[in-house]
């Protein structure tokens, strides 16, 4: 069987990395990631991801912390290129090459986003990492999923989360909660579900661009949806 998906962009909770601890980086979750990741690329799939920094650092309150928002979101978008870094460690380890670019220079250490340019890697076959988000305040890692996704024109957004789908209710919390298999867009408005925030959501909308919540703590979980298998909820129009 061939991959459903050419092009994808995977986008990873920073708290998932946590694995069972209250915070930082767990290496047995970054080396399940990294061979899960693999068994697409080895397929030829061409992989870009943006990662969350919640493990390091969460926005917080300004009232409790005195931090203004701003200054907040900036310590955020570092978070996430410490994760970042992380992971490109875990997958270069098992001999995948890799880019880390960021919307925020820092040249040492990562190359500037250039969007021609991360097209370019991911036709190379090289796993592209984009870190610190837009480069804005005020704008969610899912907001830079979604827009890098549409400039790189992936074919999908595989959100990997720690429960295996979008659920009529919060599976965690209800018993009686059911899974959708498929949902449309306009659906999930309706139904005020939480997939992704509005901003992020509003422009997969309207780009047409489908959406994948999975469980990515299940190891073979990405290949399964990669494959087109039953797994995890559909979001398309």
């Amino acid at each position: 069987m061939l991959p459903k998906y050419k092009r994808i962009l995977l986008k990873l909770s920073g708290e998932a990395l946590m694995g069972d601890a209250n915070y930082g980086i767990d290496h047995k979750v970054i080396t399940q990631y990294a061979y899960d990741i693999k068994a697409v690329t080895d397929l030829g799939v061409q992989v870009a991801i943006v990662i969350g920094g919640g493990n390091i650092y969460r926005g917080m309150n300004e009232a409790e912390t005195g931090i203004e928002r701003a200054q907040g979101d900036y310590m955020g978008m570092l978070a996430t290129v410490i994760n970042g870094m992380a992971l490109q460690s875990g997958l270069e380890k098992i001999g995948l090459y890799t880019r880390l670019q960021s919307a925020i220079k820092m040249e040492q250490i990562a190359e500037p986003y250039i969007r021609r340019r991360a097209i370019r890697h991911v036709e190379k076959g090289r796993v592209v990492i984009f870190g610190a988000g837009t480069g804005n305040p005020y704008f969610t890692t899912d907001t830079a999923a979604s827009l890098r996704a549409i400039e790189i024109q992936a074919d999908v957004i595989l959100k990997g989360t720690r429960v295996d789908g979008i659920y009529t209710a919060d599976p965690e919390k209800d018993a009686t909660a059911t899974r959708f298999e498929t949902i449309t867009f306009s659906e999930v408005y309706q139904k005020s579900l939480n997939v992704m925030d509005m901003t992020a959501f509003t422009l997969c909308q309207e780009n047409k661009l489908p959406i994948i919540v999975f469980d990515m703590n299940k190891p073979g979980n990405l290949l399964n949806v990669i494959m087109g298998k039953n797994v995890g909820t559909l979001v398309k129009d």
